[in-house]
């Protein structure tokens, strides 16, 4: 059976196909977009990053489920994909946070570390016998510039943006802060519009158990996850907001 040609450059991660495409770095945009929806949304005072966990069983300890990652103390990630994948390149974006702390003495930069991670990803879209990262992260934080949001896919791209969502539900993230993200809101209010997007992408489905959010604060430069308590009460604000049928 004579293999078609197409299959070459399908297998053969380093080379490109007649048109320029690289099918491994598709395919694993393909499982970004599979992953769960997450959003990052840059605020005057800080970065708030939310995700919906989809918790795909009732036997499943919800906290056991980790999508929210702190990179250094003034740093935080979340991701959309393979979270395995997301879990290696915090642990490099972790270590090289540590490396800036003790040659610098200075806490890194996030475009620095954002650039770095990327550069890291795009390598494996270079050489045989590796598959790129299918995981997307967005990384932000507060560092002499202010708060920064960086959004990175599996070909090494970098952007600086203002809010962005990742995963399935990406799209209807997308459409929902082009039409209601404000470059002045605070961290506040930043949590409660990444819930609101959450809300319409998941078509509702949000709850306690199924929502992790994280902010970095521009007061003190902290990455902080937020508990149960606060976790309800941003839910039921934003559920209570919203138009009933």
């Amino acid at each position: 059976m004579q293999m078609a040609p197409q299959m070459g450059y399908d297998r053969a991660i380093t080379v490109f196909s007649p048109d320029g495409r690289l099918f491994q770095v598709e395919y694993a945009r393909e499982a970004v977009k599979r992953g769960t929806t997450s959003v990052g949304i840059k605020a005057l005072d800080g970065v708030a990053l939310l995700v919906d966990k989809r918790i795909s069983s009732r036997l499943l300890e919800p906290q056991s489920t980790e999508k929210i990652f702190q990179v250094d103390d003034h740093i935080g990630a979340v991701t959309s994909g393979l979270v395995a994948d997301a879990r290696a390149l915090v642990d490099r974006a972790r270590v090289d946070a540590q490396i800036n702390r003790v040659v610098y003495n200075e806490p890194i930069g996030i475009e620095t570390l954002a650039k770095k991670i990327a550069d890291h990803k795009q390598t494996f879209t270079q050489y045989g016998g590796v598959r790129p990262y299918g995981t997307a992260l967005l990384i932000g934080g507060i560092d002499d510039s202010g708060p920064r949001l960086f959004e990175t896919d599996p070909s090494g791209a970098l952007l600086m943006v203002k809010a962005t969502g990742i995963g399935s539900g990406r799209n209807a993230v997308m459409e929902f802060l082009e039409e209601k993200y404000n470059e002045d809101v605070d961290i506040d209010n930043a949590i409660k519009l990444g819930l609101e997007a959450l809300y319409k992408a998941t078509e509702g489905k949000i709850t306690v158990d199924t929502i992790e959010i994280a902010a970095v604060y521009a007061k003190d430069n902290q990455f902080k996850k937020l508990g149960i308590d606060e976790l309800e009460e941003y839910v039921k604000g934003v559920l209570d907001s919203m138009p009933k049928e």
